[in-house]
């Protein structure tokens, strides 16, 4: 009796992924829930178990390939059944071979089987990476899921493990290298014979046989990419296909539509300004270093961000003396009960909240001609690390209690400063707080992290005199910013926006009145 894995419900709004990981090959036995393969979408990791005991007898989608939720990725034949249908493969690849007498050459040094290591799926919108580091070289004996090397994309660093256990007997990308989504890294000789193959990669059978087998069959492009080339209007021969065995998957169509638009374009595009020369005596003092893919993402964005909205930004000044007070007068048996510390932000958060439901503009965003509104909040908190800026975000921080939204701060900024935030924490956000003030910054312009409508500058708090109630007293001060989007947020409703956050942190017993 034959059970189907089918693709399980990849949650709110994700409708496909991508088959990363097999765990296990036609042939193998497998225990209920032990894992057998790995699908990637644009938010998060799947791990796909087995539903019965037995054995793996089909895979109907292979690594690279794209599927739709509920889709059919194998079959599992459940107890003894899975005995008969085990030798299949073998004897399938037996009468290949005679088929093809050159792979048949190459493919015997040693009874194992070559398995690419290819690049997995970087996340929404990223396309390429740069391989950081090599954890083993080429020779060296691997097991199934040990690390093999480090990406490195702009936004965060991913590991890949190796697909089955053998040998690593070529190395495609060195270390500093740019490899684009679904680009081979790696061969592993696995199997018995993963020692003995490791010569045969060098010579040149090996890559004819490879491309003899793929040669005698069709080659299936993905069912998106099909349906996104019928509604683009191109032809197959249009798109590079890049995954295996030349498929063409979804992302494949996306870039050959990209280079179609921007090939008239390209003449018409500034040309960068050369550097201007360097005298021999100075050039010999510089220092040159290549910027790091999240840097060069960083001044991407923001500079997009720039040539996009129409940002404009709005001041303020606070006078913290009440919520300072407030903070020192319960911060030791906040901790107490709580386990973190009463800081500064929790207050911000709040007041930011409070007041984006008086004005829902500035938690909204534009798409295309429409406006889309957020009945909720998910707050992005810039964070400074040693590699560059991130904005990991609290999700619902409008229904979070002062404890609550503390302690996800202290959490995301642990995980920020050593670099090992995930994609789905940095994305989803609607509205964002930058606090400059940590560095001593006592004035600034925040720019927009798109496709938000606004973000909060938060400066260093400074002893200032203030005229009040007719005297002069000193009281502890900090400006505040809100940059905002002017083609979807006026003037009035920024100005109402910022008003309500000062009056909230100068008074922060409205937080709890709801005024």
């Amino acid at each position: 009796m034959s059970s189907e894995v089918r693709v399980p419900t990849l949650g709110e709004s994700v409708t496909e992924a991508t088959v990363a990981t097999w765990f296990k090959q036609p042939g193998d036995s497998v225990a209920v829930d032990e894992m057998l393969c790995e699908l990637e979408t644009d938010k998060v990791t799947v791990e796909v178990p087995s539903p019965v005991a037995g054995t793996l007898q089909d895979i109907v989608a292979a690594e690279g390939e794209t599927v739709g939720v509920d889709a059919l990725l194998a079959t599992v034949s459940e107890s003894a059944s899975g005995s008969d249908d085990a030798p299949k493969p073998a004897k399938q690849a037996k009468e290949d071979k005679k088929e093809a007498p050159a792979a048949d050459t190459s493919g015997d040094t040693g009874g194992g089987a070559s398995v690419d290591v290819m690049v997995p799926t970087l996340g929404e919108s990223v396309t390429e990476a740069t391989v950081s580091t090599w954890f083993k070289k080429v020779g060296d004996t691997v097991a199934q899921d040990e690390m093999l090397c480090e990406l490195e994309t702009d936004k965060v660093s991913v590991e890949v493990p190796a697909p089955a256990a053998g040998t690593l007997t070529e190395i495609l990308a060195e270390e500093g290298s740019t490899v684009e989504a679904s680009a081979k890294l790696a061969v592993i000789a696995s199997g018995s014979g993963a020692a003995a193959s490791a010569p045969a990669s060098e010579e040149a059978p090996a890559p004819a046989a490879a491309a003899s087998d793929s040669a005698g069959k069709d080659v299936e492009d993905a069912p998106s990419a099909k349906k996104a080339m019928a509604e683009a209007g191109i032809s197959r021969d249009q798109v590079t296909g890049s995954g295996r065995d030349g498929r063409v998957m979804k992302e494949d169509v996306a870039k050959a539509l990209e280079a179609g638009k921007s090939a008239p374009a390209a003449a018409s595009q500034p040309v960068s300004a050369p550097r201007a020369p360097v005298t021999a005596d100075d050039a010999s003092r510089e220092e040159r270093v290549k910027m790091t893919r999240l840097r060069q993402t960083i001044a991407k964005r923001l500079k997009d961000s720039q040539n996009t909205a129409a940002m404009l930004t709005t001041y303020n000044e606070v006078d913290m003396t009440e919520v300072m007070a407030l903070r020192n007068e319960y911060k030791d048996l906040f901790l107490k009960k709580h386990g973190v510390k009463l800081g500064f932000m929790s207050f911000f958060t709040k007041a930011c909240c409070h007041a984006l439901r008086e004005v829902p503009e500035v938690n909204a965003e534009i798409d295309g001609t429409d406006i889309v509104y957020k009945n909720f909040v998910h707050m992005g908190i810039a964070a400074g690390t040693p590699t560059g800026l991130v904005v990991p975000v609290i999700r619902d921080a409008d229904s979070m209690s002062f404890a609550d939204i503390e302690k996800a701060i202290a959490e995301k900024g642990a995980k920020a400063r050593d670099g090992k935030l995930s994609m789905a924490e940095m994305q989803g956000g609607t509205f964002t707080i930058s606090n400059g003030g940590v560095y001593g910054s006592l004035m600034s312009s925040p720019i927009l992290n798109p496709p938000q409508s606004g973000i909060l500058g938060m400066h260093k708090i400074q002893d200032r005199p203030m005229a009040i109630g007719g005297e002069v007293v000193i009281r502890p001060m900090m400006y505040l910013a809100l940059s905002y989007d002017h083609r979807i947020v006026d003037g009035k409703g920024a100005v109402t926006f910022l008003v309500r956050v000062k009056e909230a942190l100068e008074d922060p017993r409205r937080l709890l009145m709801d005024l």
